[in-house]
């Protein structure tokens, strides 16, 4: 028998470390969740909330986040014989985190209950997104496409339907064929970004009625899609078009894949750059009018990224408080060190006032028949996205040093949270583009600055310190506005109908900590201070002589 020498050489025994996170019902343990889920209308569904929450947080599902990050998708342009098929294949953990999500109605359940549709849906893409973001973007997508399909009748009676159905199926097959569909979306091109309006990608109506699709587009997410919503230049004008994956005859469409974008996180889903080649489309609402067809669309994908950042700041607060539990550090916890506390609790500000933003716009979607609601989600969409997905990596980055070098290795969820946080402040709009908007949406739309102001006020009557902060959005509204001080203007009146929010929804002592340590600060992101001096002098010295 051979002995191992190094048996009786142990060196430590492994203690004092905190365990992992995991087998976790994230809704039940929830507090922030529990109450917005309450008092946003979504109540009613608390036992399915209950249920996705054990699924999501359980050890099974985490593992299948790690897998499906740790083997991204590939791209497979041909099939063996060499004929062109352009499919991505996914490792299984991407598929059980797909059906999970999908079958519990992440995208679907919003336009299936008759209460609280999209307070609910934010509450199970909250869930969803605490396990892996990458697989919620084509859900949120999916979920965001039912206001433009229902613009043109015909396309929506085909398409709705399945995507509006509860379930997954991953088959690469004409979609009359499937169970259910996803849909994702290709708007933006190279030369133009944001400004869609530079498109160069051109439609051609055919003597049927539909259209032929030549062009490329920059950035289309999750490409095995059943079919996108896209834009293209009509002989009316930039329109939209529906542009499946399978032209009605059964063959694949003329849509070309290009290549998968190598991307800093999100590394679960399948990012591509594509090129129409003759492809089959059918319209989406009049010619000329593209634009205005996927606005309401728009709207929800904000709100999805509000969404996604206040999960990601959520689960990097879990898990430094959960850390900081297990751990002692000078015979203490370290969450009991006056330190430490200190950081906690300025984080719980942001994941506070990140959830109560989200939920109170939700609601705010629900009761668009008042036309108040419908004013408030309108001009609070943007500006809760320009805040919340900018806080979003420096919570996500303080919460990691609570973790000290645990937090930074790769083993843990922490680095691949951490490369997650930047994307929804640049997906649908980044901060530049949603602060122009904000200025848009209050010069065209007066309700909507009343609403705001409404919002502010019911919450100042209720709150002694709520006045000083309507008094300060009144002065902004009723000033004229140079579009350098636009983020200034964003800032602040976000910061506003968050305290407002938590006024109206959070215990006294979150409300009260809030205004006092975030409303009265000078500033909470770059771009906002309007006291900068000679900007040119000091933009002079950072940019590099050639």
């Amino acid at each position: 028998m051979h002995r191992n020498p190094r048996t009786h050489l142990a060196t430590h025994e492994v203690t004092n470390q905190a365990a992992p996170l995991e087998d976790v019902n994230l809704f039940s343990a929830d507090p922030i969740l529990i109450s917005a889920v309450t008092w946003s209308g979504a109540g009613a569904h608390r036992a399915r909330l209950e249920t996705f929450g054990a699924q999501i947080g359980s050890a099974e599902t985490m593992d299948w986040c790690v897998q499906a990050n740790r083997n991204p998708p590939s791209f497979k342009p041909y099939d063996r014989f060499g004929r062109r098929i352009d499919e991505v294949e996914f490792h299984p953990a991407y598929h059980e985190l797909m059906a999970l999500g999908l079958n519990a109605g992440v995208s679907a359940a919003a336009w299936n209950v008759t209460e609280g549709g999209h307070a609910l849906h934010a509450a199970l893409l909250f869930l969803m997104g605490q396990g892996d973001y990458g697989v919620c973007c084509p859900m949120s997508m999916s979920y965001a496409v039912v206001p433009a399909l229902r613009v043109e009748p015909g396309v929506a009676a085909e398409w709705a339907p399945r995507v509006t159905t509860e379930a997954y199926d991953d088959r690469f097959i004409p979609a009359a064929e499937k169970r259910a569909v996803t849909m994702g979306m290709a708007m933006t091109e190279k030369q133009g970004g944001s400004d869609v309006r530079a498109n160069s990608t051109r439609a051609t109506r055919q003597a049927d009625g539909s259209y032929e699709l030549v062009g490329h587009k920059w950035f289309c997410s999750a490409p095995m899609s059943d079919a996108f919503l896209t834009l293209a230049y009509a002989e009316g004008g930039l329109t939209c078009f529906l542009a499946p994956r399978w032209r009605p005859d059964g063959e694949r469409n003329g849509i070309e894949i290009q290549r998968l974008k190598d991307k800093l996180g999100d590394k679960s889903n399948a990012s591509s750059e594509i090129e129409y080649r003759g492809a089959w489309a059918v319209r989406v609402g009049e010619e000329g009018r593209g634009v205005k067809t996927i606005i309401e669309m728009v709207q929800l994908t904000r709100l999805d990224c509000i969404i996604g950042a206040a999960t990601q700041m959520r689960q990097a607060a879990s898990l430094a408080a959960w850390h900081t539990q297990g751990r002692a550090v000078f015979q203490k916890k370290l969450i009991d060190q006056p330190l430490m506390r200190a950081v906690l609790a300025d984080l719980a500000l942001d994941v506070e006032a990140s959830v109560a933003l989200a939920f109170r716009l939700a609601q705010a979607l629900d009761r668009a028949d008042d036309p108040r609601e419908a004013a408030l989600a309108r001009i609070g969409l943007p500006l809760a996205k320009y805040l919340v997905t900018k806080r979003a990596p420096t919570v996500v980055a303080e919460a990691m040093e609570c973790l000290g070098g645990a937090g930074y290795v790769e083993e843990g969820p922490m680095p691949r949270l951490f490369r997650q946080s930047p994307l929804n402040a640049i997906w649908e709009g980044s901060g530049n583009v949603i602060a122009l908007d904000t200025l848009r949406a209050l010069a065209r739309e007066p309700e909507a600055r009343d609403a705001l102001m409404a919002e502010l006020r019911d919450a100042a009557s209720a709150h002694r310190d709520m006045g000083a902060v309507a008094a300060e959005a009144e002065a902004i509204l009723s000033s004229p506005v140079v579009e350098a001080a636009a983020r200034h203007l964003a800032e602040r009146l976000a910061l506003a109908l968050a305290a407002a929010t938590l006024v109206k929804t959070a215990p006294a002592a979150v409300a009260d900590a809030f205004i006092a340590g975030r409303c009265g600060a000078q500033t909470m992101t770059f771009g906002a201070r309007t006291d900068l001096g000679d900007v040119n002098a000091l933009i002079g010295r950072l940019a590099l002589a050639h």
